[in-house]
């Protein structure tokens, strides 16, 4: 499929230090963006949306969901959350490991199997055209490195701390070592523990054990002390993500800690749902607004901090809009009723954008308006199409 957005306003790159592209139109084919600028002919595009002057943004990324099998949450009893989740700008969601599986296996080779077969599950399913980065090992005692050369070679490259039966938080330590010698991506639980079983993790575990991703460090739910912050922000490299599911205050303390040590590529945004907080398709974005309403961020970074920060962490294609990446885009405005005129003023005024249109791999998922926010102020519609579809994903 060959699909063009013209007739665009502000075209948000995911990139904070070059946050706009010129231009008014983003051309897609075989999944990949191949341009952004301007469309001199369009005859050759199965699909073109006219974009009536609303906003386009990369697809939000988020780093921390609580996926089980399918699109099903047996903490919330709810089926279609995923598929929801797309239509409030979600394209891309990343496994806070299978925790959640009913009866999870915790010896080594059920945490391995559990780890594959959510991997491979979600390699043929796509609920609503997300894209879920599923299978994440829980570390456990009794997983030597043998364990993680094993996994990875089967595709596994996501590593979970801060549930294993261990007895200290220090004992991941060597786990995290080789997770990281195998080329997977390590992350930790940060914060109070959050079910039982679980312990508490604080920042002299956390530059001890060295992770790549520090989960929800504002608190998932429970925050650490206020003095670990700045310990965790200046004594590591590790990348600090903030969820909606967490403890705004501490949210908002983060970002300042990290625009003082020029750390901002560090800060990342999730939602660390659906938990005992809910399902919230909205999550990313109202973390967004939070940010760029109640902070210094601009509303750009809050943006990068959903997308292409979050790419660069979890070494992903999407994230960008630029030539190349993946072809998962999310077309914002103002709502109808609101008191601001675009999508952006709309988020730095605190308010959801309306999200009109969400395209993955370059296939329109759904145009015009979003379930989940009111209706935009523009009138984003499908200007051309040359092959049957009903433009909620399904191709005739």
């Amino acid at each position: 499929m060959k699909t063009a957005i013209v007739n665009l306003g502000p075209i948000v790159t995911g990139d904070w230090r070059d946050p706009y592209a010129k231009g008014d139109a983003i051309l897609m084919s075989e999944g990949k963006i191949t341009a952004i600028g301007s469309a001199p002919s369009l005859k050759d595009f199965d699909v073109v949306i006219d974009a009536d002057g609303a906003t386009a943004i990369p697809g939000l990324i988020d780093s921390q969901v609580h996926n089980t099998f399918g699109d099903w949450t047996p903490r919330q009893k709810t089926v279609g959350f995923l598929e929801s989740y797309t239509h409030g700008g979600t394209t891309t969601a990343i496994s806070a490991s299978e925790v959640h599986v009913p009866g999870r296996p915790k010896d080594p080779e059920g945490v391995k199997a559990l780890a594959v077969a959510a991997k491979k599950c979600f390699e043929n399913f796509r609920p609503g055209g997300m894209r879920v980065h599923a299978g994440s090992i829980i570390m456990e005692p009794g997983l030597t490195e043998a364990d993680f050369k094993e996994i990875a070679g089967k595709g596994v490259w996501l590593a979970k701390a801060g549930f294993g039966a261990v007895k200290t938080p220090y004992d991941y330590g060597p786990m995290i070592a080789w997770a990281k010698q195998h080329g997977m991506v390590t992350m930790v639980h940060t914060g109070g523990s959050s079910i039982p079983g679980s312990s508490g993790i604080w920042a002299d575990h956390l530059i001890k054990i060295q992770p790549d991703v520090s989960f929800h460090v504002n608190g998932g739910p429970v925050a650490m002390p206020d003095e670990d912050f700045p310990r965790i922000v200046n004594e590591s490299k590790i990348a600090l993500q903030v969820c909606t599911a967490g403890n705004l205050r501490t949210t908002l303390l983060l970002w300042k800690l990290v625009k003082e040590a020029g750390q901002t590529d560090r800060y990342l945004i999730a939602t660390d749902t659906p938990t005992g907080s809910g399902i919230m398709p909205l999550g990313m974005m109202y973390t967004i607004t939070h940010l760029a309403s109640l902070t210094d961020m601009p509303v750009e970074t809050a943006i990068a901090a959903a997308t292409g920060n979050n790419a660069k962490v979890y070494r992903l294609n999407g994230g960008f809009l630029r030539a190349g990446k993946d072809a998962d885009v999310v077309i914002l405005d103002a709502c109808v009723g609101g008191s601001k005129k675009t999508a952006l003023d709309a988020l730095r005024n605190g308010d959801i954008a309306a999200v009109a249109g969400v395209i993955t791999d370059g296939v329109p998922r759904f145009i015009g308006r979003s379930r989940n926010t009111p209706a935009p102020n523009r009138k984003v519609r499908v200007a051309e199409c040359r092959i049957p579809m009903d433009f909620s994903g399904q191709a005739h």
